[in-house]
């Protein structure tokens, strides 16, 4: 038995690949770029402004510096593992992006392409799989320095992100319970035929936001890379690009953290207040999808805005504040949060008759 092959199909997905992955990597590292920015201006001060015009050239310059950085290895460090840290780190930041719904579709070559390169029926539970596979990275790092500082901020880090991950599990199955569907294209079609999430489930969207700081590092729970406790956390110990991946890392997970909540809560490519369906037969298929990709990313911006703005404003929490709020206050609210959702949608099933 023959298989038949597609290859227009496989060279459109590396195109989209090569595309998104471009994508991800110029908008993180121009994140670098914004947080200084955002922060200067917090603090009444100037930021990068001399590497090129407003300073744009300066995640260019960071870059060369970590490139030609001496590169060392410790020598009681574990070496094969010692690389994988960070690569591994970097790997599942830029995987979560395949079932992430950058626009409808496209034609070209008479041909409809959908702007997502894989829509898998389980593209929740895929996040949720490459998301936990990050703290290997994590802990791999840390462990294989062989300073104890480093494994400190690798289980800090660990153990943080283990527990905020089952609130936010918690309180995305009741959004799973209104829109019926795992699939991440599926639901942002379900808010543009209706509502945005949002509005059916604002405690949810709330718990779902602050897991994703948790999940981020990002401040106020940045306890893991706490210099005044742990020198620099769990990459301590590393040097030149290994160190730039673990640091790009993060500002990519912030990227498709933020797309992911967009597609969840906010519509994702949908335009709100205009009948998409009406400006289609205006404008035509491709510029659609070209204005679906400018009204994702304007969104996205605004959620990235939002993480610098909180890092310049919230002080770090203490560890054990950190665990309370997770265990003692996420959980139970993201448990009540479900629940709810249940009789509600029980209610309605039967009438809003008990």
């Amino acid at each position: 038995m023959h298989f038949a092959i597609d290859w227009t199909l496989i060279i459109e997905k590396l195109v989209l690949i090569i595309v998104v992955v471009s994508a991800s990597l110029v908008v993180a590292m121009y994140s670098t770029w914004a947080e200084r920015k955002v922060a200067a201006i917090m603090q009444d001060r100037r930021g990068p402004n001399r590497a090129g015009p407003f300073g744009l050239l300066q995640p260019l310059a960071d870059g060369g510096k970590l490139f030609f950085k001496e590169e060392i290895i410790p020598n009681f460090s574990t070496g094969f593992l010692f690389v994988l840290g960070p690569c591994l780190a970097m790997l599942t930041a830029m995987m979560t992006s395949a079932v992430i719904p950058w626009g409808d579709k496209v034609h070209f070559f008479n041909r409809d392409i959908q702007l997502q390169i894989t829509d898998v029926n389980i593209g929740i539970l895929y996040v949720f799989g490459v998301v936990s596979l990050g703290v290997y990275g994590i802990m791999i790092g840390g462990w294989a320095s062989n300073n104890k500082y480093s494994l400190m901020g690798a289980m800090r880090a660990a153990s943080q992100i283990i527990s905020y991950e089952l609130a936010m599990g918690i309180a995305l199955i009741a959004l799973l319970m209104i829109t019926g569907t795992l699939s991440l294209r599926t639901m942002v079609q379900y808010q543009v035929d209706g509502i945005w999430n949002i509005v059916k489930q604002p405690l949810g969207f709330l718990i779902f936001l602050i897991c994703v700081f948790a999940e981020c590092n990002r401040t106020p729970f940045d306890l893991a890379e706490a210099e005044n406790e742990l020198i620099g956390g769990f990459h301590t110990e590393y040097s030149s690009m290994k160190l730039g991946l673990y640091l790009f890392s993060e500002y990519v997970n912030m990227f498709i953290s933020s797309a992911v909540m967009v597609c969840l809560f906010f519509g994702g490519y949908d335009i709100p207040f205009v009948n998409d369906a009406h400006l289609l037969q205006h404008v035509g298929t491709n510029w659609m999808a070209l204005i679906h990709v400018g009204m994702l990313f304007a969104k996205i911006v605004c959620f990235l805005f939002f993480f610098m703005w909180v890092r310049w404003t919230i002080p770090r929490f203490r560890y054990d504040q950190l665990m309370n709020l997770g265990w003692k206050v996420l959980i139970p609210l993201a448990l009540f949060n479900m629940l709810v959702t249940g009789a509600i949608i029980l209610l309605h099933q039967n009438h809003w008759h008990f």
